[in-house]
């Protein structure tokens, strides 16, 4: 992958922006910053396999916010604000994303320029739901705590008799400060901090962690790691799939899906556990390759595949031919193609919505794009065209991973790597991991340390959508529009 980072001034900026996004199949990666003095911005050429990390310095602590032109920057701009105390002024409703009241108002964790003299943040913590007001118009609040064994996430739902008017959500309840931690560890140790971000993403943020290392680095690990890298990845897309689709089942009473779904993850899981040598494939993949060869029970892991998905087969039709649940999810939490695009959804909330982008296609991780399968894609935007792009993209994981296991080639596992990683460099890994595109961006200072390390989870994408989604739709539709998008509360807060 190429990677070019380039300085511009800010008045340059937003028009270079618009210019290079002016191509359909250009992205925004992500936007960010280093010590809070500039911001990042990491813009993405899938038909080229490229990516440029820009650098625009910001004198002050204020610069002009992105998000009129470009809604997808509206979270981004929020997050910077916390993390590094930079306001984007013009933001339609700039409020805090992670840090809470409790936090002090100039506590600004990831900055570590000088800051400019007369910086405030006065009402920096104050955070304010959007009023809806009319006659009749209520509010229904949703957690953060939860009745099930769910992360905490706060849903405010303002309703007009039965109809959601507006959805506002309040997230940062898991803030770890995962990205700090990631430039404090020993770089070789970093790989288990990167897993850990989201449990469930656990071989998703792992590539992406050796993907970013080895682009810093220059290297490229062997062919036989990169199959077992796919394999692993495709697992977890399976498992979590699966579950996925149990859960729809579960939400709109469909209980012997849900049941069969559950009993089937714990065969995908048995496929991680005969290719990792654990169920949730935690510490396989390393910068360099993996830790293990599975060869010896590489027959075993393709004889599962090919049962499960005998076994798959008939869940899924049972679900998708009866009228009454395929009527149940149309028509909920739609969200249009040109708004999925305003605001950068990814994975299948995407491709349900008619965009045709799956990272998989474009940029290099394991054993792809080479055995990338192709994306599934749905156009009605609805809960049933997202359960109808899980249930294809199973079947093509299910297919992908017996490729992968008969065409996988002999070699070594592992490249050695440096000691010392090389300094002044930046490094990105690109995944699509089951719920869409994650990156994570890495730099390095002149002694070789990390001194940047950024992760876009693809939950930061899509949970807008799900406020979108969920306009004019039954306040008992809420549940299932939410499980259909099937976001990381912990993926996001970071």
């Amino acid at each position: 992958m190429k990677i070019k980072r380039s300085e511009m001034p800010m008045t340059r900026r937003l028009h270079a922006l618009r210019s290079w996004l002016d191509g359909k199949e250009r992205r925004l990666g992500l936007v960010t910053s280093l010590d809070g003095s500039q911001l990042i911005t990491l813009v993405l050429d899938p038909r080229n396999r490229s990516a440029e990390c820009w650098e625009t310095p910001v004198e002050g602590d204020q610069y002009p916010s992105l998000t009129p032109s470009m809604p997808q920057c509206h979270w981004f701009e929020r997050a910077i604000w916390d993390l590094f105390g930079l306001q984007a002024t013009g933001h339609p409703r700039l409020k805090n994303l992670f840090l809470h009241d409790q936090y002090e108002p100039d506590f600004q964790p990831l900055r570590t320029a000088k800051k400019p003299a007369g910086i405030s943040a006065a009402a920096h913590r104050k955070y304010e739901f959007l009023k809806v007001q009319g006659d009749g118009v209520y509010e229904i609040p949703v957690g953060p705590i939860h009745a099930g064994i769910i992360e905490p996430g706060h849903f405010r739902l303002s309703c007009l008799g039965e109809i959601i008017l507006n959805l506002e959500i309040q997230l940062g309840f898991l803030h770890r400060g995962v990205e700090k931690r990631l430039t404090a560890v020993p770089w070789p140790k970093a790989r288990f901090v990167a897993e850990a971000a989201s449990s469930d993403t656990a071989v998703g943020n792992a590539l992406a962690h050796a993907v970013a290392i080895e682009t810093l680095i220059n290297i490229e690990c062997p062919p036989r790691a990169q199959h077992l890298r796919s394999l692993a990845l495709e697992i977890e897309r399976l498992a979590m799939h699966i579950i996925d689709v149990g859960g729809i089942g579960v939400d709109i009473g469909y209980l012997g899906v849900a049941a069969s779904m559950g009993r089937l993850r714990g065969n995908a899981l048995r496929l991680g556990d005969l290719i990792a040598g654990s169920r949730f494939m935690r510490g396989f993949i390393l910068p360099g390759g993996v830790f293990r060869d599975p060869d010896r029970y590489l027959p075993a892991a393709l004889q599962l595949t090919r049962e499960l998905r005998k076994s798959v087969e008939p869940v899924t039709a049972i679900l998708l031919d009866n009228p009454v649940a395929c009527e149940r999810l149309a028509d909920v939490g739609r969200v249009s193609t040109s708004l999925a695009r305003d605001f950068g959804l990814v994975g299948v909330a995407s491709r349900a919505s008619g965009i045709n982008y799956d990272a998989r296609q474009h940029f290099p991780h394991g054993a792809f794009p080479e055995h990338a399968p192709p994306p599934v894609v749905e156009t009605s935007g609805d809960a049933l065209a997202r359960t109808k792009v899980r249930i294809g993209e199973l079947f093509h994981s299910l297919r992908t991973i017996e490729k992968l296991i008969e065409s996988i080639p002999s070699g070594p596992i592992q490249e050695k790597l440096p000691e010392i990683l090389p300094g002044g460099r930046v490094g990105v890994g690109i995944v699509e991991a089951f719920r869409g595109e994650l990156i994570h961006l890495v730099f390095t200072n002149n002694n070789g340390q990390i001194s940047r390390y950024a992760i876009k989870d693809p939950s930061f994408n899509n949970w807008t959508g799900v406020s979108i989604g969920v306009r004019n739709n039954l306040v008992a539709d809420f549940p299932i529009c939410n499980k259909s998008f099937s976001l990381s509360y912990s993926g996001h807060d970071l």
